[in-house]
């Protein structure tokens, strides 16, 4: 299980862009956190899940065979 621990200023959108890849994960990021979404921007040194970040199937599927899924 990876952690982040945050800094002065973090908000879950730069969290997630950072450690993630993408602010598309914020959800999940949030998701594995639920005990911290009072915040929402956090002070130094709350320690985070970062959740496993998967590709997808239909992220590596060409888009005729996305369709139906």
């Amino acid at each position: 299980m990876k952690t982040y621990t945050t800094v002065q200023g973090d908000m879950w959108d730069n969290i997630a862009y950072k450690q993630l890849g993408d602010t598309a994960h914020t959800d999940k990021l949030m998701n594995a956190n639920l005990r911290y979404l009072r915040y929402y921007t956090f002070p130094a040194g709350i320690v985070l899940t970062l959740p496993e970040i998967g590709e997808s199937v239909s992220d590596t599927l060409p888009p005729w065979k996305q369709v139906g899924q």
